[in-house]
Order: C-alpha cells, then structure tokens, then sequence
C-alpha cells in the first residue's frame, strides 16, 4: 500500500493471475469471518470494500456503501479521484487495481467496479476469482464475449454480483412489472425507447496526441485497450463515443431504459437487430459511435405474449408521439412508451412511475395490487446479499444483467457495422450472419492481458 503510489508502478500481470488462480479456492469466505476464525478481531457487521474508480460513478457508488467499511481505494487518474479520495483518509489508496487485489485481497469482502466500460470485465474477473462479491457499473462490459464470461464465473466462484443499473430496485419498475403483467395494458406488441443521450462527442476520429499527465497512469487507464495516445478529449470524461473505450448512447443508457421491458415483458434474446445510423465525419466509423441511432429489435413470441418489437431512439433520432397522447403531454426524453391494446403507457428511465398517455383513459384505469416484493435499494439489497452469501438476493446479479447488456450490445454492433445493417442473432453459437459483426461479438485484447475464466 501506498498513499502517494508511484504512477510508473507495473506487477508482473503473470505473477498477478497466478496469485488470483491460487487464493481462489481460500477466499470464498468471507474475510471478516476469516479474520476471526484465525483469531484477529471479532465479525464485523461492516464489509470491507475496496472501489476501483473513485470519482464519477466511482463517488456516486460510494455513496450507496457509504454505512460499510470503506476499505481501499485505486484509481490511475489521480487528480480525478482526490476529491472523493481526500474524504476518506484511512482507506489505502492504490494507483493500479491490480496491486490493490494483489496485496489487500485477504482483508477484501467486495469490490466495486466503476471504471470505464472497456476494464469492468478485467477488474471484475479478477476479484471474482479471489472470491470477492462484486458490484459493476453499467453496461456490465463493452462485449458480449466478456458479459458471458462473467456470467459464468459468478456461478463458478458462488459471488454475489450486481450491476450498476439503480431502476431495478425503484418502486416504479415494480409497478411497471405489474400493469404489464396483470394484463392491465392489453397485449403488448411494440415498445419504443429512447435517451437524450449523446451527451459527448459522437461520430468523430481521435482527437491529436497530448502528453500525459503526471497524475495519470495511462498504461493502467487503457488496460486491455489497444495502445494508443493520450487526450483530454478522450479521459476522464468523453472516452463514452469511443468505440475502444464505450458503448455510446446506447450502452450509457440501455441499462436504465431497456431494463423494464426486458424484465416485465421477459423479452429473452432477439431474432433481428436492425441499424439506421446517422454520421457526418469521414472516417469516423472506424473510431467511434454514430450521432444518432435508431436501432429495432424483434422479439418472438413467448407463453402466452405475443411477439415484441422493441424501437430504440438516440441524439437526434426521436420516438413519434402516440395518437392517444394528451395535447400538454410529451414523450420521456428519456423512458419508454408501450403500446398495448388497451392502453399506451410511458415511464421515464431508472424505473420511471408508470403512467398512461390519456387523462381519460388514466381517469377510469385500475391500477393492478402490489404482487412483486419491494426493494430496499439497490446498493442495500447487494450489500445483504453479500452478508447472507446469497447470490440471489441481489436482482440485477450478472444472470439476469449479463442477458440485459448482451441486448444492448448487439445494437451497438449493429451500429458500428453501419446504416441499414440488419443482424440475425443465434445466442447458441454466437453468430449474427455478419461476419464483421461476428468479430465484434467477442472481446481482443493487447499482448500483456486476459480474461481468464
């Protein structure tokens, strides 16, 4: 440990793997139980956790922790992190992730991942394997290969996993879920969706080389990325357009949007995925994410629902206004819009309350009882699960996210391949009937690091 580390700092990745592998198979218990089975200190009511991403979504997961022990912290910018860093003096601060698990492992109950889309996968895989519960921000990964992946180990190691997308626990998803199940809706056959999101730069090339700063490690930041030159047009904020780096639009805001079709109408995997893409900067497509998508997805039938056609809107691409809509109503700028045979209904995002798009209609509607159990939070139902050692207990665990981000991903793919792409998607062997889109399925990463398993 080290309060200021040396930003040049770089462990043996090999040493590092062998040591995870190695204390996989002691670390499922949790370490304040093994504290006090090997007679240090009593059990504690308080987990210990270490947050790899300290500022941004970093800060904000702190927050819903904030009544655990904040154990340690490594982050490669920082500058960035040291407002957040700074309030917390006794936690142990590390500038590579890799040395925090390396040395603190044995004293870590969890590990909360919020670093950019393109390192969950790598952090998270790596604190699983010590056996360490693990929470990661939205989207879970930057590709379908590496959600896979993690969806497998949580149920290797027995962790508790949850991803970072917070409308899984709000009181509207749970009612969403109820006026769409009950039958309250009619039958539901098209769903639009759509975010205000770009909020960055989209539809660019890579901005000219700078040079590092002093208090970044940019080795670290870019991890399995491919090398290139640094920007602060790139970290700590807009790396979100890049395609190395992120997901764009989609995979920002999928998570909290998509989220509450997928679960209330158990959508499962699609058949089609079909691209219209706006770009104006030559060249741009081999960088980053397009200005604006419209991406459709269709969805077969299921028991007794009919098949599903699911529209996602983004940047300048908007969802029409239903003809039953209200003349002083207008769609979510961010939310869903679902057309049922009875009623069309619309929420906001991170589980949005539901609410129908006609006041007369709204005037005589019966709202369906409360059938779903209620959530504490979601940051709190992790943090009990993690107590209890019951990976069902948190909702949004990797078996249910890893399926959710795998949706979003293969709009982005459909988007990155271009205007008018049209994908058939095979969730048994992984292939879309494109094979430029088939490489973008699974993850590539530079000499020096893995997945591991």
């Amino acid at each position: 440990m080290n309060k200021t580390p040396d930003s040049s700092f770089t462990p043996s990745r090999r040493r590092f793997l062998l040591t995870a592998s190695g204390a996989a198979a002691f670390q499922i218990v949790p370490s304040h139980v093994v504290r006090a089975q090997d007679g240090q200190q009593a059990p504690s009511d308080k987990l210990n956790i270490a947050f790899v991403g300290a500022a941004g979504r970093g800060s904000a997961n702190l927050g819903g922790c904030i009544n655990e022990n904040v154990y340690a912290f490594a982050d490669c910018d920082q500058r960035h992190a040291a407002g957040t860093v700074q309030k917390h003096p006794k936690a142990k601060f590390y500038t590579d992730w890799r040395e925090l698990l390396d040395k603190e492992g044995k004293n870590l109950d969890c590990v909360v991942v919020s670093t950019p889309d393109h390192n969950h996968a790598i952090v998270a895989m790596a604190a699983m394997q010590l056996g360490k519960h693990v929470y990661v921000e939205k989207p879970l990964t930057r590709t379908i290969s590496e959600a896979r992946a993690l969806m497998a180990a949580a149920r290797k190691y027995k962790v508790v996993t949850q991803m970072g997308n917070q409308g899984h626990a709000a009181e509207g998803a749970r009612q969403t879920n109820e006026w769409i199940q009950s039958g309250s809706l009619g039958e539901i056959r098209e769903v639009h969706c759509q975010s205000t999101r770009p909020i960055w730069p989209q539809d660019l090339v890579r901005p000219a080389k700078e040079e590092v700063p002093a208090t970044l490690d940019w080795d670290i930041w870019l991890g399995p990325a491919p090398l290139a030159d640094y920007s602060s047009q790139i970290a700590p904020f807009k790396w979100r357009g890049y395609l190395d780096y992120g997901t764009g639009a989609l995979g920002d805001m999928g998570a909290h949007i998509f989220d509450h079709p997928v679960w209330a109408l158990d959508l499962g995997m699609p058949e089609t995925i079909e691209a219209k893409v706006e770009r104006h900067t030559p060249g741009s497509e081999k960088v980053s994410h397009p200005a604006s998508c419209t991406i459709t997805y269709q969805f077969a039938a299921k028991g007794n629902r009919p098949p599903v056609k699911l529209v996602w809107f983004d940047g300048k691409h908007r969802m029409p206004r239903p003809e039953k809509m209200d003349m002083d109503k207008n769609p979510p700028g961010d939310g869903c819009i679902y057309y049922g045979s009875k009623h069309v209904m619309m929420h906001g995002s991170h589980g949005g309350a539901p609410s129908l798009v006609n006041a007369a209609e709204a005037a005589s509607f019966q709202a369906p009882p409360k059938t779903m159990e209620r959530s504490p939070g979601h940051h709190a139902e992790w943090i009990a699960a993690c107590k209890a050692g019951n990976p069902a207990g948190s909702k949004s665990n990797f078996d249910y996210a890893a399926p959710l981000t795998e949706i979003m991903l293969l709009g982005c793919i459909a988007a990155q391949v271009g205007d008018g792409t049209k994908l058939t998607w095979n969730a048994e062997t992984l292939k879309t009937g494109n094979a430029e889109a088939d490489a973008l399925v699974h993850h590539h990463y530079r000499d020096g690091w893995s997945l591991g398993s």
